[in-house]
C-alpha cells in the first residue's frame, strides 16, 4: 500500500511541472529581468571596487597612504554590529 501512495505522489508532482508555457515564460521572463539587474550591479561593483583599489595600491607605492585609524576601527564596529542585527 505504501508503494502505491509513492508512485501517486510522484505521478502527482510530476504532473505540476507541466504547467502551460506561457506561464513558465512569464516566470523566466521576469526571473532573468531580476537577475540581469543583480548581475549588473555586482559587475558595477566589482569595478568600482577593483579601481578602488589600484588607487589605494598606487598611494602606498608612492608613500602617500596615510589611513585614518580611526574611521576604520568605526566602520569594523559598525559592521560587525550589522551583521549581528542581521543575525539576530
Amino acid at each position: 500500500m505504501e508503494t502505491g501512495r509513492t508512485q501517486e505522489t510522484q505521478k502527482t508532482d510530476h504532473s505540476h511541472g507541466s504547467r502551460p508555457a506561457a506561464d513558465a515564460s512569464g516566470d523566466r521572463v521576469e526571473l532573468s529581468s531580476t537577475l540581469g539587474r543583480i548581475a549588473h550591479a555586482i559587475s558595477s561593483f566589482n569595478a568600482q571596487r577593483s579601481n578602488k583599489i589600484q588607487s589605494l595600491t598606487a598611494e602606498y607605492q608612492a608613500g602617500r597612504y596615510r589611513p585614518d585609524s580611526s574611521a576604520t576601527s568605526r566602520a569594523m564596529i559598525s559592521d560587525s554590529l550589522g551583521a549581528e542585527r542581521a543575525g539576530a
